[in-house]
């Protein structure tokens, strides 16, 4: 069956990922199983999208009871649960934000761009409209969020012409020299993910901020790999103590139903008809957005989150000292974490050997090797999958 999926794949599905060919059955919290019934360990949760584990219970029920209700009316009439989803992301991040809901992180930063390039229009006599960003960021894979990408092999010509209007700087401090009378916005990642599980130093951007609440500019922190818990506080925002004027939101939100959103506190920019998504926020995606908040909101609350970030830790270290000659580096907050690899070489034989140990990781820029399990992961599902990822590099 496994060998006529995998010819079905190759003949029906456009080639645009490099994927191993296993076809996993099930799954539960942060293990899942293949067809034989083998088990492995996931330090990926689908890229950072399965917060709350798989085929977590309350979410499953929570699901299945809005299904035989309603699953989708649109926009055009008022949907209760995404009230109250909008809500609870209000409360929990202790932002007064209203929030627009989409279907992913590039449809939210597509809208946050947007959203400050009408504020630039709307709040000066000379309109502003150009968005700084980082070098080694990510922000999606739509023509303008890929052209905010600041990576230059992610500009190849097949895709040209890109939208005009951002600028890329390689660190913090150029941003400052950066600015000039046509500059509306800053959008960064406080953790680049994509590009290495780069942590920003706190003081920095706090100091940043301040500089451009004074200049009037916007500051827009991605949020799509570091909100809903990652980092151990609800938003990463809030554990670098700052507010921004846009944050954007997907991946963990949703549990695996895909729902993105777009938080502001420039609550009147937005008019009728400016922006629209027929099936962001809908009965589905922001249901289980409130399940999975209730969830995490507990968890973090009664201290497990903060318990299993700690104990996650501790066997992260343990490998990063044991195999000093491989590794360089420990990076990134909470359980968005790296390991900086020697070189590319050893990278990708770690990868390769881990799947055949039965872990799961991800590869992210500049050598590194990505940690974005569950938040709800098992101290021993944490053992298991570092026990295994020790077999995988003893064989390097």
């Amino acid at each position: 069956m496994t060998e006529t999926l995998v010819k079905m794949d190759k003949k029906y599905i456009l080639n645009t990922y490099n994927k191993k060919h296993i076809n996993f059955k099930n799954g539960k919290n942060s293990t899942l199983f293949d067809k034989n019934g083998n088990k492995y360990i996931d330090f990926t949760s689908g890229i950072g999208v399965c917060s709350v584990g798989h085929a977590n219970t309350k979410l499953s029920k929570c699901i299945y009871n809005q299904l035989n209700k309603l699953t989708h009316t649109s926009n055009l009439y008022l949907i209760e649960p995404q009230v109250k989803l909008a809500n609870q992301l209000s409360k929990l991040s202790g932002y007064d934000m209203a929030t627009f809901f989409c279907n992913s992180g590039a449809e939210a930063n597509e809208g946050a761009i947007k959203l400050a390039r009408k504020y630039g229009k709307k709040k000066f006599d000379n309109k502003k409209y150009k968005i700084i960003t980082l070098e080694s960021s990510f922000h999606g894979r739509t023509i303008t969020t890929l052209k905010a990408t600041a990576q230059k092999q992610m500009h190849t010509k097949d895709f040209s012409p890109y939208p005009k209007g951002f600028t890329y700087n390689t660190k913090l401090d150029d941003i400052y020299n950066s600015i000039d009378n046509e500059t509306i916005a800053v959008m960064i990642e406080l953790i680049q993910g994509e590009g290495g599980v780069e942590a920003f130093d706190k003081k920095e951007i706090q100091k940043l901020a301040r500089f451009l609440k004074e200049k009037n500019i916007l500051l827009i922190v991605d949020e799509v790999q570091t909100g809903i818990y990652r980092t151990g506080e609800f938003l990463c925002s809030n554990l670098y103590e700052i507010e921004p004027d846009i944050i954007t939101l997907a991946k963990g939100l949703g549990g695996g139903i895909p729902i993105g959103a777009i938080m502001t506190k420039h609550k009147d920019i937005f008019q009728i008809g400016d922006h629209g998504s027929t099936f962001g926020g809908n009965y589905i995606s922001s249901k289980s957005g409130l399940k999975v908040l209730d969830i995490l909101s507990k968890y973090q609350q009664n201290g497990k989150l903060k318990e299993n970030i700690e104990y996650f830790e501790k066997q992260l270290y343990k490998i990063y000292k044991k195999y000093n000659n491989i590794f360089t580096n420990i990076l990134g907050i909470g359980f968005m974490r790296g390991l900086r690899v020697k070189n590319d070489e050893s990278l990708n034989k770690i990868i390769d050997n881990s799947f055949k140990n039965r872990v799961l990781i991800l590869k992210a820029g500049k050598n590194t090797l990505r940690f974005l399990p569950p938040l709800v992961i098992t101290k021993k599902e944490i053992r298991s999958g570092f026990k295994r990822l020790e077999n995988a590099i003893e064989k390097i």
